[in-house]
């Protein structure tokens, strides 16, 4: 079992959207600092610490209310996941022109990590398939 896998499996076992903040409350906050790529007044963007990619970022929302997981997410929450992938995609084809891959963890068996709805934008080389 990789260290990601067992990362997630922890990490499931805190989340709730009342747990104590997550590493990106503490970006968002200024508490920590980040590699910032954009920020609106929904959403945050900055690269992943851990790249698994050469290109690797993460496109945050701000606010978290209830969006610890993206099968959590409501129906008046749309508008914010349709923004979210927006995001995504406007900055993945300028970071990544050739290409680049959209991930959502969701879960213990997806193998998230953090429970703070995010996306995962990798590029920056050939990505193989199928992953995990």
């Amino acid at each position: 079992m990789s260290d990601e896998v067992e990362k997630a499996q922890e990490a499931a076992k805190l989340a709730a959207d009342g747990s104590p903040p997550t590493i990106f409350d503490k970006i968002i906050s200024g508490e920590w600092s980040s590699d910032k790529l954009y920020e609106d007044d929904k959403c945050m963007a900055f690269r992943d610490v851990n790249p698994q990619a050469p290109t690797h970022f993460l496109v945050i929302p701000k606010n978290r209310d209830g969006l610890t997981q993206l099968s959590l997410a409501r129906e008046d929450q749309k508008e914010l996941l349709g923004h979210l992938m927006y995001v995504a995609q406007d900055l993945g084809k300028k970071e990544c022109p050739e290409g680049f891959r959209l991930i959502v963890n969701d879960g213990k068996d997806g193998a998230q990590s953090v429970y703070h709805l995010h996306l995962h934008v990798m590029g920056g080389r050939q990505l193989s398939w199928p992953p995990g």
